[in-house]
């Protein structure tokens, strides 16, 4: 294997190696943190359990301010939080902090998005049986949403794949930071059509993956 094609070969390991750290991390917290905050916002707007327009208000206002901020100004924005958490700005682990925020924010509107699309007799239904607020979650809404969650996951996952190549810039690593470096500072443009060949091909994967995902819930459901 010519010298070459081995050093680019071990770039791009590296490089991806960096992004599915940053997207996976970054995905995780989306879950762990989007998830509630699209149930909340649900919730508190339809009224179900908890009437409290004040929690809406603020859900909805932290969501709609993160996703009006496009990712390139929230990386240097949230520079100063990524540097008093980890200490340091530079590197995958710090472009996971921007990336996760924009993830839980971008996430929960789509969560919410799908909880909408659940029929209103279905939550009668079992409110007129008595099943309790944890019961409806759990049961019904969960399991009613489900096809819809794992596609907003999906478009998520994608998302934050375009997102993690611009953490390059600010030296988050990973194929955008490849790409940029070598593929338009020094004018490998060999390089740049390898790292954008892999990213149509993951993205690819991806969407495959989540579409078959979906549809399998959608079935169970049924």
């Amino acid at each position: 294997m010519p010298e070459v094609l081995t050093t680019l070969l071990s770039d791009l390991t590296l490089a991806f190696g960096e992004t599915f750290l940053m997207v996976g991390t970054s995905s995780l917290f989306a879950v762990v943190g989007g998830l509630p905050l699209g149930f909340l916002l649900y919730i508190t707007e339809k009224k179900l359990f908890w009437d409290n327009q004040i929690a809406y208000a603020l859900g909805s206002f932290f969501v709609n301010v993160i996703r009006s901020v496009p990712f390139v100004i929230l990386l240097v924005v949230l520079l100063p939080l990524t540097q008093f958490v980890l200490g340091t700005t530079i590197g995958p682990v710090a472009a996971s902090i921007p990336l996760s925020v924009a993830a839980i924010a971008f996430y929960a509107r789509l969560v919410e998005g799908a909880l909408c699309e659940v029929d209103p007799g279905i939550i009668e239904a079992a409110q007129a049986f008595g099943a309790s607020p944890l019961r409806i979650v759990g049961r019904v809404l969960l399991r009613e949403a489900l096809p819809g969650f794992l596609r907003g996951f999906t478009v998520t996952l994608i998302s934050l794949i375009g997102y993690s190549a611009m953490a390059g810039i600010v030296g988050g690593g990973g194929v955008g930071d490849l790409a940029i470096r070598f593929g338009y500072y020094r004018y490998q443009t060999n390089v740049m059509v390898v790292t954008v060949i892999a990213l149509i091909v993951l993205v690819q994967v991806v969407q495959t993956l989540g579409d078959r995902a979906a549809k399998r819930a959608d079935k169970k459901g049924n």
